[in-house]
């Protein structure tokens, strides 16, 4: 049987980071993934300010970073103006492209295996991972890192908690402009004319040469809107948003349409000895809040640079060692942050009451006030929060309880 430190079933962003970094820093990883080369996957497509902060905190921001493209300059509209300029602080890059450029960091002593992790016997000592290739390697520490995929979760007795089966939908696609070169603005963020449209936004960034279109919406997956989409999506992007016109031209989606809708869940029985999840593994976050890679970089730099190496200066791997990665006071923050985020921005969004009318004209007053005053005087700092709904949740939203006071 092979011995190792850490194993890690899952090499997607969350499983690939730990990788690096844990291997970087020492330890004896064994890497779990069935792709060799991480395919092409719907998700997060760009890197936002506070997120580069984060990953600069893993140190791999020099290697990820010229991967990317950076915006420049970032244009906010509404109703078919533009209200704010602000400068850019993103980096558009493909998820894939995203993995495996985290990939080609692991150290060359860290161990790969093309495989599955089938089942994991635990105890507060070593943990024994059987492969799907029949092999079994112990370790001290088994990291799940396997996303969405619930199998393993299920044989080590832990259970999936549906918070908001299908909380929103995130469409993908190549916007390209008809009969000049490129577009207007470098980047665009265009916000929903009426709640009836039942949308967070739509942003577009560029990824190398292509101008790439994130649109976020609130629908059913048999919403017939979706199906033109997919058909026609020239004539039902714009007959969504009829104002974006005024901005982007005459334009064309270009490829297919990517449609994924994201469930908020949380994973419970998750404290146990041996095992620690992180990522969508433990909990999903919506999409159109932006928050999803906040949380994996969150998760994977708390638990690599503080707790793991705790853990690995005593005996044992018990339950009150994970318990305590979960317990973390900036994850257990980024996790509340980005559940509320996730139910204010959609009743920001598509609440037809009064209140939430109310902070839609507000939030839009806002950034006009804000981009007014950055033409009139430049270096003006935008305010993030309370502007782009980032604030604490409150009305409908609030009822609802956090993860860890559910």
């Amino acid at each position: 049987m092979r011995h190792t430190d850490i194993i890690i079933a899952g090499g997607g962003l969350a499983g690939s980071t730990a990788a690096a970094m844990l291997a970087r820093d020492g330890f004896g990883v064994v890497l779990v993934d069935p792709h060799t080369t991480y395919p092409p996957d719907l998700r997060c497509e760009k890197l936002d300010g506070p997120q580069v902060q984060i990953l600069r905190r893993t140190g791999l921001a020099d290697a990820v970073l010229p991967a990317g493209t950076f915006d420049g300059e970032s244009w906010v509209a509404r109703f078919g103006r533009v209200i704010e300029k602000r400068p850019g602080d993103q980096y558009g890059i493909l998820y894939d492209a995203l993995v495996n450029t985290i990939r080609a960091e692991i150290p060359t002593g860290a161990a790969f295996i093309n495989a599955k992790v089938n089942a994991i016997a635990t105890s507060v000592d070593r943990q024994v991972v059987t492969l799907s290739t029949g092999e079994t390697i112990s370790a001290r520490l088994v990291v799940v890192a396997n996303g969405l995929n619930i199998g393993l979760r299920h044989t080590l007795g832990m259970t999936r908690e549906d918070v908001s089966p299908c909380h929103s939908i995130t469409l993908a696609f190549d916007l390209k402009p008809v009969g000049r070169t490129r577009f207007d603005f470098p980047a665009l963020t265009y916000y929903p004319e009426r709640a009836a449209d039942r949308m967070a936004y739509i942003t577009l960034f560029p990824i190398g040469s292509a101008m790439r279109a994130n649109l976020m919406v609130y629908r059913g997956m048999h919403d017939p809107w979706l199906s033109e989409m997919r058909h026609r999506p020239d004539a039902a992007l714009f007959s969504l948003m009829p104002g974006l016109r005024n901005l982007a031209g005459e334009a064309e989606v270009v490829g297919p349409v990517k449609i994924r809708p994201a469930d908020l869940y949380v994973t419970r029985g998750h404290v146990q000895p041996g095992v620690v999840l992180v990522g969508d593994a433990f909990a999903t976050s919506c999409p159109a809040a932006g928050t999803g890679t906040s949380k994996v970089f969150t998760d994977v730099e708390r638990l690599c640079n503080v707790h793991i190496p705790r853990w690995f200066n005593t005996d044992g791997m018990g339950a009150d060692k994970i318990a305590a990665f979960y317990a973390d006071p900036v994850k257990a923050a980024c996790d509340r942050h980005s559940f509320d985020k996730a139910f204010n921005l959609r009743s920001v969004s598509i609440d037809e009451g009064l209140s939430w009318r109310a902070r839609r004209w507000v939030r839009f007053f806002g950034r006009l006030a804000i981009g007014t005053a950055r033409r009139i005087a430049p270096t003006i700092p935008t305010t993030k929060a309370g502007v782009r709904g980032d604030g604490p949740t409150r009305g409908r939203a609030a009822a609802r309880l956090s993860l860890h006071q559910r």
